[in-house]
């Protein structure tokens, strides 16, 4: 079935978006089906049931990072996330179980320029104070976070290659093991659409239904779940542009001691709309798409974050960690 822009703005205005997304099925798994990747717990103590409900016999409690093997996953109860994997010892709901990989890279000796951008591509990493297996950690890193590589240096005592990343936030330098980052190469960042005035693009975020669906004039390009601002930090409604981004940020509010703390580096595919840093970005802290849980941004998953970021203005270079081009941007209507 299509869906058209029309046919969006006259379902959200009646309130009805999130029920009509429903019934065309367009994010759902509605039987159990075999799936290739991992899950990372991504806080402590997920719990893991018998059988996939909330009312079942529970088993044990997953510890932070635990990396499990996910067989299978199936649609089954919750309010707005209906979503369950299923592994060898029982069935844990996706909200907090990050889909991860395992992916080991081979390392380049020499980047091609000053900087490259690096995806994390094995569950977590830690973050090393020299390049060397037996330095002090930093801080860990996970799947799907983007960082700048600035450097390749080679551990004098193993040969293993490690790649220097700058945090901009910190104003310090790290070391990873270069077998866990994948290089991204420039064609990936290449901008989306470009034979689409700019015009008939438009993002609209529905905070009702918790949904984010992109337009080239009629024709829907882009659907997913969002997870938008909850509590005190809602997310701003009205109309907006994507006028500075960048696709690594590290996100802190520690300099506010009146709110809960969130450290989080790597932050992916960032397409800011307001001069207060709200944005669309990429999410790795949890996997829970539907309801508000951010602290106003629009947490999205990696891969429609990533899409925005290349199909929205202005187009970032592939060699630049930030543009700020204000007056310009793709249009986005929050409602």
């Amino acid at each position: 079935m299509s869906f058209t822009r029309r046919d969006f703005l006259k379902l959200s205005g009646a309130g009805f978006l999130a029920l009509a997304l429903a019934e065309l099925h367009l994010d759902e798994v509605h039987a159990e089906a075999p799936v290739t990747f991992q899950g990372r717990a991504a806080i402590s103590g997920v719990p893991v049931y018998a059988e996939p409900s909330f009312s079942a016999k529970q088993i044990k409690l997953l510890g932070k990072d635990k990396v499990i093997d996910i067989l299978s996953q199936l649609t089954s109860e919750g309010e707005h996330n209906r979503i369950w994997y299923h592994y060898a010892e029982g069935y844990v709901h996706s909200a907090d179980v990050q889909p991860v990989h395992t992916r080991l890279q081979t390392p380049v000796a020499k980047l091609a320029r000053k900087q490259m951008l690096g995806e994390i591509t094995v569950p977590f990493s830690d973050t090393r104070r020299s390049y060397n297996i037996y330095a002090d950690n930093a801080y860990r890193v996970f799947y799907g976070s983007t960082h700048w590589v600035t450097a390749v240096y080679t551990d004098p005592n193993d040969g293993r290659l490690w790649y220097q990343i700058v945090d901009n936030h910190l104003h310090r330098i790290f070391y990873l093991d270069a077998r866990h980052v994948r290089l991204i190469p420039d064609g990936e960042l290449a901008p989306l659409s470009t034979d689409v005035p700019d015009a008939l693009k438009t993002i609209y975020v529905d905070l009702s239904a918790q949904y984010v669906l992109a337009f080239e004039d009629e024709r829907l390009v882009l659907q997913s779940r969002c997870a938008s601002g909850a509590g005190r930090s809602n997310t701003p409604t009205g109309r907006f542009d994507t006028y500075h981004k960048g696709p690594s940020v590290h996100m802190t509010n520690d300099g506010d001691p009146k709110t809960n703390l969130y450290d989080l580096p790597g932050v992916p595919w960032c397409s800011f709309f307001t001069g207060t840093g709200i944005a669309f970005h990429g999410t790795y802290w949890h996997n829970d798409f539907g309801q508000p849980r951010s602290h106003g941004c629009v947490n999205l998953p990696n891969s429609a974050a990533k899409f925005l970021y290349r199909w929205t203005r202005p187009s970032v270079p592939p060699e630049a960690d930030y543009l700020h081009k204000p007056g310009t941007g793709t249009k986005v209507h929050v409602s």
